[in-house]
């Protein structure tokens, strides 16, 4: 469904198992980027009135996941850390175009969100099949299947607002430079790392 060209090897795993407290850090702060994400395209484009509604519910949904995954660091007896910077999500956003017009924007815009998403979604079930921390496996399990929501979510509104733009090929693009990207990480116990 995601399309993603290159799968996450599972022995990343192993190495996530080795800081938890990293990678739970590191996704608090991958959900507060989606929500900030969400609400910067309420800001750009609010004429869409039903695109406003549906990232203004994913911004409160993003949040609770940072509260979650908040109090997994919490209960853990973790304080949460310092924002991380997510090279990846910097490296995947130099692909989206810009000072075209403002519906291929929204297109990339759109598509950026959703390509973010479906490598989380794709991290997440990684996780939730390998990890052997119990609570951690059910807790990814369920944000898989919230990331894949996403996912469709980004997808189905780039491809209402394409304004003509060719949304399949444009995402074909993301999906063969984002294997591009993906390729240099894999190594750090963080969620793209």
């Amino acid at each position: 469904m995601l399309g993603l060209k290159l799968p996450t090897d599972p022995r990343w795993v192993r190495l996530v198992e080795t800081n938890i407290e990293e990678i739970l850090t590191d996704h608090a702060f991958c959900e507060q980027k989606a929500a900030t994400n969400a609400i910067t395209i309420v800001v750009q484009y609010p004429e869409y009135t039903d695109l406003v509604d549906a990232m203004l519910e994913l911004a409160k949904e993003e949040l609770t996941h940072f509260q979650q995954v908040h109090e997994k660091i919490k209960k853990r007896g973790w304080s949460l850390g310092r924002e991380r910077k997510d090279e990846y999500v910097n490296e995947l956003a130099s692909f989206m175009r810009k000072g075209h017009r403002r519906n291929i924007v929204l297109v990339d815009k759109l598509l950026f969100g959703a390509m973010i998403e479906a490598r989380s979604c794709e991290r997440f079930k990684v996780l939730s099949e390998n990890i052997k921390d119990e609570d951690l496996k059910i807790f990814y399990r369920d944000l898989m299947i919230s990331e894949a929501n996403h996912y469709t979510l980004f997808i189905g509104f780039a491809r209402k607002y394409s304004g003509g733009e060719d949304v399949d090929k444009r995402w074909q693009e993301f999906l063969d430079f984002e294997a591009g990207v993906i390729a240099k990480y894999g190594k750090k116990e963080t969620v793209h790392g």
